[in-house]
């Protein structure tokens, strides 16, 4: 079992405390590695650390920063493989997914290298003939991320990215469910010649780590990924200071089917989009409304489509998905639709936890005749778990699509443009997508309504979170 570092101030250290926090494969169930469990004290040399380095981080040209950037990107494909199976055995994430996201994480440490030359303030008109307005675009200092264990990885890029090519420096915090992948990423740059503080990786539980880098003096800007439940806690923590924060929090994404749809691709996407890493995925299809013309022919699909996913050893070819991260996970899924089925609904395949002789697994489920207003409508199911429901009038399903305490994404399955175009205006969700699986664009801007957060991250707009605006007015 191998033993990884923090990495900070430009070194791997072990945690100050001297404990470790025990990984465990969710599909074996056997401990693969530790990490560090650090605490305050570790919060606190490294963000002493990213601030010291900040400033003379923010003098050197965009340009040259995009450099780091470069080389994170080619240090990761230089160890794609390692990383993909690491990231696999950590999370029970399936070779092939796991693979996609080492990869897609690359690619975005380049695309953001990329905009070194591209992002610009502003000349404004002033009313003043003999003054120019310049609208400068500066970094907000240190920017602290919290990342989530279902894509430990590629979130780690999207905190990291945008902060550093900027000119504010970084402290990451991976989950202390899934850390190795980037405790390891962290080994292999530290050979770099990256200035020390400028990015730091830190170990350790949320209530102890997590809250010590919140509430820090040095932190500027905090971006978490995860519950709605760490969100409303790290803005009480950070009211005090006032300082920004940049929350995706979850969310409960409606597909809607119209009677017009291309039932085979409407099939085909929603069980891409629910079966994927297990259910767990903030923008996966969460809850389907079936237009009553196509219903019946639909569900028959649908069922069958969910009843052919083969859920096993995330090492195996051709597998839909694999474990569930863990034993929590399972029981909270499992919860879940015992209460759906108690208070009414029906189970069409699935609605247990599958024996496996190992992992934790939960059999892809479909539910049928919840209400509207119950849990498994309402409330984040993250696991392959699908209510479904019919309709007959756009006004209502369009409301009850819209009835959600989250709005990050939704989709709509159509072949009229009219149809498209209104429901894209109606839905007031971050993301829409039209007749195809939910996965967003790492050029698009990924960012939710409501309960699914606060800002957002990808793209020009995921950039500028990262900096604030100076104003100068030059009379001449």
């Amino acid at each position: 079992m191998e033993a990884y570092k923090q990495f900070i101030n430009g070194k791997l250290v072990e945690a100050s405390t001297g404990d470790w926090i025990e990984v465990e494969n969710p599909y074996t169930g056997q401990i693969i590695g530790k990490a560090p469990r650090g605490d305050a004290s570790d919060a606190d040399v490294a963000l002493v650390a990213a601030k010291a380095a900040q400033a003379s981080w923010a003098k050197l040209a965009p340009a040259t920063r995009a450099t780091y950037l470069s080389q994170f990107a080619q240090i990761i494909r230089d160890n794609r493989v390692e990383l993909a199976q690491l990231l696999m055995h950590e999370q029970a994430k399936i070779a092939g997914l796991a693979q996609v996201e080492i990869d897609v994480t690359a690619v975005y440490f380049d695309y953001y290298a990329g905009w070194a030359r591209k992002y610009e303030g502003e000349i404004i008109n002033s009313d003043d003939p003999q003054e120019n307005i310049f609208l400068f675009q500066k970094p907000i200092g240190v920017a602290v991320g919290i990342c989530p264990w279902n894509f430990p990885f590629f979130v780690m890029a999207r905190k990291v990215a945008p902060a550093l090519l900027t000119g504010c420096t970084s402290v990451i915090k991976p989950s202390s469910t899934t850390p190795l992948s980037t405790l390891r990423f962290a080994e292999l740059i530290s050979g770099l010649d990256l200035p020390a503080g400028v990015l730091n990786f830190v170990t350790g539980g949320g209530a102890t780590l997590g809250n010590a880098l919140v509430t820090h003096p040095n932190s500027d800007l905090v971006s978490l990924t995860g519950s709605v439940e760490a969100g409303v806690e790290i803005i009480r923590n950070s009211a005090e200071k006032i300082m920004k924060t940049s929350l995706e929090l979850g969310g409960k994404a409606p597909v809607i089917v119209f009677p017009d749809a291309d039932i085979d691709l409407a099939v085909k996407g929603v069980t891409d989009s629910r079966l994927i890493f297990s259910g767990q995925v903030c923008n996966c299809a969460e809850r389907a409304y079936i237009h009553k013309d196509i219903y019946d022919e639909f569900v028959t699909k649908l069922k069958a489509s969910f009843e052919a996913a083969d859920y096993d050893d995330p090492a195996k070819d051709g597998v839909a998905y694999s474990s569930q991260v863990d034993r929590a996970q399972l029981e909270k899924i499992t919860g879940m639709v015992e209460r759906a089925k108690a208070a009414g609904a029906t189970v069409l395949t699935g609605g247990a936890p599958a024996d496996k002789g190992t992992g934790y697994f939960f059999q892809p489920t479909i539910l049928e005749g919840a209400a509207h207003d119950s849990e498994i409508v309402q409330k984040e199911i993250f696991g392959p778990v699908l209510p479904i429901l019919s309709w007959n009038d756009y006004d209502d399903v369009i409301a009850r699509a819209n009835d959600v305490e989250y709005g990050l994404t939704s989709s709509v399955f159509t072949t009229n443009i009219n149809t498209t175009m209104q429901a894209i205006k109606d839905l007031n969700f971050g993301e829409t997508y039209v007749n195809r699986e939910h996965f967003e664009g790492i050029q698009g801007f990924h960012a939710g309504w409501r309960k699914s957060g606060i800002g957002g991250a990808d793209g020009k707009h995921g950039l500028f979170e990262y900096l604030q605006s100076q104003v100068a007015y030059i009379r001449y």
